[in-house]
């Protein structure tokens, strides 16, 4: 095997990033900003479609229901993507409002009431009839449910961002190997070696951010890879479900113990288009709600089946008669859960190894400030906000 080392200090670089996804790519971006000699490793391409960020948007929430100290994640992620929107000089996020839809007491309404409370956001409370008159798509709704409205909503272009981020950190002087699949990392008292099949590399720290292969480098991590299926759906004839009246959304179903979430239509051109948006029907998935069984990443299926999607359909049904309930488009993509349902950002055990990653189904939204987390790990600054419920440590005993 050969080595890569050829200066005079040892070292190929002093942080290698491995994983170009969601987090890494910004992790790279933020890392090389910060005038620190980074090497960044991609198995596939920046922006593939066999990782967990593929699928044309994903949402984009401030008043986060998962936990209120996501808010000030989000607001740093917001500034970030503007940030990579100018230098890459195209639209990545677009701020649409978003409404949550369920019963009082409903993880939904007090998670989003909880973050929008700790940090003033400014959110509205509507009752059915409120619902029903400003949102007609959302006319059907259990009875007894509330909606809370998060103007700072919006939809997120995850193949897009990553590419940007990734040219960011190229700009910035990080190098960039794609088509490098990484075997093995190997930390000790001075360094870390990383092992491609083919050289290795000697670097001061590792980032570790490959999605739902990031066991494969740090095993003690509780995360759970699994396939999940994403679907589209266009408006019945006459109908609008545009993004203009189907905006972002997460809410409970008519007659049924569950949730979905999504967004609606967005032409290509014409009444309704978004500069830098375009060309993709009404997405609607449903609630993530485990326990999952762990895939191997390697081997996903990529295949939807006959009968994979009744369910989606069945939940759409009930929900919007403006949408026809057969998917118009599916996808498969790879989300990795954690035992909480909160990501893992920060050092782990091995002092030189640093972990970003652990979606658990609605981490893209924060990737551009997850990525800043870790870099802020990486070199040791105190992090802008308090990130210690990410730690990935807290799984440790």
């Amino acid at each position: 095997m050969s080595t890569a080392t050829d200066d005079s200090t040892g070292f190929d670089a002093d942080v290698a990033v491995i994983g170009l996804g969601a987090v890494g790519s910004s992790a790279a971006w933020r890392l090389a900003a910060r005038g620190v000699d980074v090497i960044g490793f991609e198995q596939f391409e920046p922006g593939n479609a066999w990782g967990g960020s593929t699928g044309k948007t994903r949402l984009f929430r401030v008043a986060c229901l998962e936990h209120p100290g996501l808010t000030p994640i989000a607001r740093r992620a917001r500034d970030l993507w503007r940030e990579l929107e100018a230098s890459a000089d195209q639209s990545l996020f677009f701020e649409t409002g978003g409404l949550m839809i369920g019963p009082p007491d409903s993880h939904i309404i007090e998670g989003t009431l909880a973050a929008a409370e700790a940090h003033d956001l400014p959110v509205e409370r509507l009752d059915a009839d409120e619902i029903a008159s400003r949102f007609p798509a959302h006319a059907r709704t259990n009875p007894g449910d509330v909606g809370v409205w998060d103007p700072e909503a919006g939809i997120l272009r995850p193949e897009a961002a990553i590419i940007a981020a990734a040219d960011a950190a190229s700009a910035a002087g990080a190098r960039i190997l794609t088509g490098t699949r990484i075997v093995a990392i190997e930390p000790d008292a001075d360094g870390v070696t990383v092992r491609t099949d083919a050289a290795e590399y000697r670097v001061r720290r590792v980032a570790v951010t490959a999605g739902p292969w990031i066991t494969r480098f740090v095993p003690d991590l509780p995360l759970t890879p699994h396939r999940v299926i994403m679907t589209w759906f266009r408006a019945r004839e006459g109908h609008d479900a545009n993004l203009d009246v189907l905006p972002v959304f997460i809410r409970s179903v008519p007659g049924h113990e569950t949730w979905i979430w999504g967004h609606g239509m967005v032409p290509a051109e014409g009444p309704g288009s978004k500069e830098g948006f375009g060309g993709f029907d009404a997405k609607v998935g449903p609630e993530f709600d485990g326990p999952f069984v762990a895939d191997d990443p390697d081997a996903i299926d990529r295949v939807v089946h006959p009968g994979e999607t009744d369910g989606i359909r069945d939940l759409v049904a009930a929900t919007f008669p403006d949408l026809a309930p057969e998917p118009s488009g599916v996808t498969t993509c790879i989300m990795t859960h954690t035992p909480d349902a909160l990501f893992v950002v920060g050092a782990t055990e091995h002092p030189r190894v640093v972990v970003g990653g652990g979606c658990s189904g609605h981490s893209f939204k924060h990737a551009s400030a997850l990525g800043e987390l870790v870099a802020q790990s990486v070199v040791g600054e105190e992090h802008f906000t308090d990130a210690a419920f990410l730690d990935p440590r807290r799984f440790s005993g």
